[in-house]
């Protein structure tokens, strides 16, 4: 049986890979070492187990970085903006996901780059089919 972190963050990079609003922008599962900016890279997929109405499931929390490529919030807001509606309409094969919801977002300039960084945090939660 695959793990569910393993077909949410899936399914959740494959959605945002085929989004055609953020053609351009690359997609990553791992921040990658020297990527170009912009990008979006999950930085964070934490797991627990959760039992609800009799039926074994898992809350996942999610927080996902978006590297705007230049010195603006406003870009790195824009991109973020588009991740979550995407997010928020994810579905996984062989996971259900009944829960999905955006809980922060929170933006920087980053000190060693100079690029506007987004961090977009998420809840989900979901039972196995």
């Amino acid at each position: 049986m695959t793990h569910p972190i393993t077909l949410l963050q899936s399914a959740l990079v494959a959605a945002l890979r085929d989004d055609p609003d953020l053609a351009g922008v690359g997609v990553f599962d791992a921040p990658p070492q020297g990527a170009a900016a912009p990008y979006v890279a999950i930085a964070r997929h934490d797991l627990l187990s959760r039992d609800g109405d009799a039926a074994p499931g898992h809350e996942h929390r999610v927080t996902l970085h978006v590297w705007a490529g230049q010195p603006s919030r406003k870009a790195a807001l824009a991109i973020a903006e588009r991740v979550v509606a995407v997010a928020e309409a994810v579905t996984a094969t062989g996971l259900e996901v009944t829960h999905r919801q955006h809980e922060r977002t929170d933006t920087a300039i980053d000190a060693e780059t100079g690029q506007a960084r987004a961090a977009v945090s998420f809840r989900f939660y979901s039972e196995p089919i």
